[in-house]
């Protein structure tokens, strides 16, 4: 009986160490034999290691020359496959048994590095199903990525699969995403180590709230865009076509409290530079709105000194600043953007994506601070 029939009689009887023993054995005297790598990949398998096992496979796909080596490689990926899928729907059952995991979320891919890209749209391919090329571009490298939407059930396991692949993401419940409860801040009226802040809750009611600046474990800063109509004549239509262009932009900055569960939001446009507590020496240029006019210089002075202020305030506090690609990104996703009310007193003429879009990102932001090393929330 040739080796190779002794690990094929080994397998048959499962007797899996002497099968090891015997690929160990002929490997150590072949190591490129095509059917020992076979075998091989049936030990990688049946012990579990299924990463091990589609790299030997795949090896063999690439470089096999005899039809029978090939399609043992093939079947070897197929038996992969349904095993990973099975273990996934397996693990999504469980996690369905929990009332809370029905509620539907989304799932964020975060940036990897370029040094790790390729070994990464590897790991994702596999456990998204793709190919290697559509995997390499859907992997992102500078900002978040909205992946796909489901049940918090569904995208905890993919969430899971991912991280142990070591490609970072998180999933966050849209239920959950809408408990945090928004202020608007119209100014600050002391800002001593117990801050107050007088701003409006979201049925626009005024207020105080008071806190401590070590409270703030974040801050999320962006550029709405203000858009303009404008009429455009279609010589070749013969008529006027009216269009859009960006005119100005709001600038915005939330401040998270992740123990209050709320944000307090600042926006150039309704913050009282003339009220409160002095920013700079000489600063009184009234809110920006319809009718108002004003040096645009004395309102980015304003805002750089009220940033400034709070970098003194927050030196170690995070800022995340990657709103804009992540709003062209979902600017489309009405499903998402349409249910969200967001709580920003840009004046507009007509409603813009870019509002829902900000408030969507914030409180993601927000969502993921308090993960904790976990998966989801």
């Amino acid at each position: 009986m040739s080796a190779i029939e002794k690990i094929a009689a080994a397998f048959d009887r499962k007797d899996y160490r002497e099968a090891a023993q015997l690929v160990s054995a002929l490997l150590n005297q072949s190591p490129q034999n095509p059917w020992g790598q076979v075998y091989l990949g049936r030990l990688h398998e049946v012990s579990g290691k299924l990463e091990a096992a589609e790299s030997v496979y795949r090896q063999l796909l690439r470089n096999a020359l005899n039809p029978k080596i090939a399609d043992q490689a093939r079947q070897g990926l197929q038996r992969l496959e349904a095993t990973v899928k099975q273990k996934r729907e397996k693990a999504i059952a469980q996690a369905k048994t929990d009332p809370q995991n029905a509620e539907p979320g989304v799932l964020i891919i975060e940036p990897v590095s370029a040094e790790t890209k390729a070994e990464a749209a590897k790991h994702f391919a596999r456990i998204m199903e793709l190919d290697p090329y559509t995997a390499r571009l859907q992997i992102p490298t500078r900002n978040w990525r909205l992946y796909r939407t489901g049940t918090m059930a569904e995208l905890g396991v993919y969430v899971a699969e991912l991280q142990l692949a070591g490609i970072p993401a998180f999933c966050v419940s849209l239920a959950k995403s809408q408990q945090i409860r928004v202020f608007r801040v119209s100014y600050f009226q002391s800002v001593s180590s117990q801050a107050t802040a007088v701003c409006k809750d979201e049925s626009d009611q005024s207020g105080q709230i008071n806190f401590n600046w070590s409270e703030i474990t974040q801050r999320v800063e962006g550029l709405l865009p203000i858009f303009k109509k404008y009429a455009e004549f279609d010589i070749l239509h013969d008529q006027v076509e009216y269009k859009e262009q960006t005119h100005d932009y709001a600038h915005i900055c939330d401040l998270h409290l992740p123990r209050r569960r709320c944000i307090l939001r600042l926006l150039d446009q309704t913050y009282e530079f003339q009220q409160g507590v002095p920013l700079t020496p000489a600063q009184q240029v009234p809110g920006r709105g319809e009718g108002v006019t004003a040096n645009t210089s004395s309102f980015s002075s304003n805002w750089n000194s009220l940033l400034d202020f709070l970098n003194r305030q927050l030196p170690e506090v995070k800022v995340w600043s990657d709103f804009t690609p992540f709003a062209e990104a979902v600017l489309n996703r009405a499903d998402l953007l349409r249910p969200i009310k967001p709580s920003i007193d840009v004046f507009r003429r007509t409603e813009s994506n870019w509002d829902p879009a900000f408030e969507f990102y914030s409180r993601l932001v927000f969502l993921r601070g308090g993960l904790s090393g976990g998966v989801r929330l």
